[in-house]
């Protein structure tokens, strides 16, 4: 298994494996499958390849295979642009347990880290992904707050909790 940032010619395996995530994450994501199967194949790209200074995506692969995802936005706005977004963060069921997701959270931690502005990283998670939880608390993400009914699953409403990891520590207040 080996990770690595993925470009526009990884666009069809990542809207694949993104919409599956979609599919059999269901919880986990503010998005629906139905929603995003009918984005143009340039909404894709754009996600995995925008300039580097908007987006970042990175895919663990199997072989040739793409089998986990995360990415980063990054905001432009003065007052915002110190803040890295992890989103979109999926290992697909038969490649749990290889190490993928750590693999995945350290190079967007490690990419994040090298960028000049960005002071801080932050994510949300569906209450109750207690492996997920887990993984972001090894790296040092904390919960900052947790907001009630986020989403609405065919169970329920489910809460979020908001994480937060510092980077560059002496940067900050």
């Amino acid at each position: 298994m080996h990770v690595e940032l993925l470009n526009a010619s990884d666009a069809v395996q990542y809207r694949t494996l993104m919409l599956e995530a979609y599919t059999l994450a269901a919880d986990a994501f503010t998005s629906t499958a139905e929603e995003r199967a009918s984005e143009p194949d340039s909404f894709w790209a754009k996600r995995i390849a925008g300039t580097l200074q908007t987006s970042a995506a990175f895919g663990a692969f199997l072989g040739q295979n793409l089998v986990g995802t995360v990415a980063l936005e990054f905001a432009s706005k003065p007052k915002t642009k110190h803040k890295g977004h992890v989103i979109g963060m999926y290992v697909r069921p038969d490649a749990r347990g290889t190490g993928a997701g750590r693999a995945l959270l350290q190079a967007a931690v490690d990419y994040a880290n090298v960028m000049p502005d960005i002071q801080l990283l932050n994510l949300s998670v569906t209450e109750g992904n207690e492996a997920a939880v887990k993984l972001y608390r090894s790296f040092g993400f904390e919960t900052f707050g947790i907001e009630p009914m986020a989403i609405l699953t065919p169970s329920g409403y489910k809460a979020k909790l908001h994480m937060w990891l510092p980077l560059k520590s002496g940067h900050l207040i």
